[in-house]
This record gives C-alpha cells, sequence and structure tokens, in this order.
C-alpha cells in the first residue's frame, strides 16, 4: 500500500491519531502537510520524527473552523509540497460530556457545528485541484459512537453521525470526478484524548471486543492508509469501524 509521490494534509495532527496517520503516510511514500491548532512544539517534533526516517513534511498552523485559514493553509502546502491528493480530515472539537437532561443547546451546537466545518472546509479547499487532476482520496475520522452512542456523548454521538452523512453525500457528487470518500470510525483509542477515562471502564471496552484490546494510534492509521492507497481504488462511501470487532453486524 504504498503512496509515494502523494501529497497529503492530515489536521489535527499534532498528536494521537493524526501524529500516528501523518508518521504511516510518510513512511509509504507521501510528503505530508501536519496541520496543528495550538500546539505548535508537538506539530514539528511530528515533522522532526518525519524527517529522521527521511521523509518530507511541514507543519502549519490553522484553526479548521475558519475557512480563510483552510485557505491560507492549503495554498502553502501546494506551494511547498505539490498539489494535495489525500486529505485525512482528522480535526475533532472538544466536547462536554453530560446527560441530555440538562444538557446545554450550546455545547451540543458548538460541536456539531464545529465537527462539520472543519471537514466542509478542507474538503472544500482540496476538492477542486483534485478534480482538475483527475482524482483524489479523502478520509474523514468520525467514531462508532455515531451508531453505537455512550451515555453522555449525545453531542459527540450527533456530531460524528453528520459527519458520517456528509461523507456519504461526497462519494456521490465526487465520485464521478475520481474523487474517493470514506468514513473510518475509531472504537475507543489509546491517546491522550482518552487519558482522563478510568483504567476499569478502558479495560472493559477492551473486553467488548473481539480482539480483546483497545486500539492504538496506528490501528486507525493503517486502516486509513489502506483507504487512500490505489488498494482502494474501487472503495467509495464506506464506513470502516476500527473497533476490534465491537459494532460488527
Amino acid at each position: 500500500m504504498r503512496i509515494d509521490g502523494g501529497v497529503a494534509l492530515v489536521t489535527g495532527a499534532s498528536r494521537g491519531i493524526g501524529a500516528a496517520t501523518a508518521s504511516l503516510l510518510a513512511r509509504s511514500g507521501a510528503k505530508v502537510c501536519v496541520n496543528y491548532a495550538t500546539n505548535e512544539e508537538a506539530a514539528r517534533s511530528v515533522v522532526a520524527g518525519i524527517e529522521a526516517e527521511g521523509g518530507t513534511a511541514l507543519a502549519v498552523r490553522a484553526d479548521v473552523t475558519d475557512r480563510d485559514a483552510v485557505e491560507r493553509m492549503v495554498a502553502t502546502a501546494e506551494r511547498e509540497l505539490g498539489p494535495i491528493d489525500i486529505l485525512v480530515a482528522n480535526a475533532g472539537m472538544r466536547v462536554h460530556l453530560a446527560p441530555f437532561l440538562g444538557y446545554p443547546w450550546e455545547e451540543l451546537e458548538a460541536k456539531l457545528v464545529g465537527e462539520v466545518k472543519a471537514a466542509f472546509f478542507a474538503a472544500q479547499a482540496v476538492a477542486p485541484s483534485m478534480a482538475a487532476r483527475g482524482g483524489g482520496a479523502i478520509v474523514v475520522v468520525s467514531s462508532t459512537l455515531s451508531r453505537r452512542p455512550g451515555e453522555g456523548f449525545v453531542a459527540h454521538s450527533a456530531a460524528k453521525a453528520a459527519l458520517d452523512g456528509f461523507v456519504r453525500a461526497l462519494a456521490l457528487e465526487l465520485g464521478p470526478r475520481g474523487i474517493r470518500v470514506n468514513t473510518v470510525a475509531p472504537g475507543l483509542t489509546l491517546t491522550d484524548a482518552t487519558a482522563f477515562l478510568p483504567e476499569p471502564a478502558k479495560a472493559a471496552a477492551a473486553q467488548a471486543t473481539s480482539l480483546r484490546r483497545n486500539a492504538a494510534p496506528e490501528d486507525v492509521a493503517g486502516a486509513i492508509l489502506a483507504l487512500v492507497s490505489d488498494a482502494s481504488r474501487h472503495v467509495t462511501g464506506v464506513w470502516l469501524p476500527v473497533d476490534g470487532g465491537v459494532t460488527m453486524p
């Protein structure tokens, strides 16, 4: 599953799944734009790791909920690395966890709008160039909570479900232009974003999987690589869970 010569933009790539994805895509032959919002040091560390392995990468700061910032980021990436062939829309918004009864509408609205904006602006910025060159690959990182919700995750579940619908619509519209659009939906993945969960909860989640373990960021990155590579050249509009079998039919 080599992607030699490709140029990839990974949003939210300074840590966790985004960082693992940027590193794997670079090891697989792509030049990578590592997007970050605030943590420049972490993003530059990801770039340094890629360069230490002989790869090419560039860290670019941008708030992916700001259309102008996204367009500037894409212009910088294309100027420094070349036209973008691969977009991984991974950046996620902060989520307020609480039961629905009494849940603040403003928190749900911010999560829902923020998540969709982040994917919408990034996809709209790269798709015209992809279409003009005859193709490309977009992967949006969702969550299995979009289909299998958990208590307290009403905003997260709703926002990720909106992304799932967005991906299907893009797959339909952009397919005739040679652009494939797919969703990767991680289950519980051991990153700093899930570090707040108590160990018993993590252990219970692992026990619920067929593989009896929680995902590492690299597990999700591998699924993303599979979808953006030519090995999946006839795959579009899919929702691919990376959860150790929890959501199997």
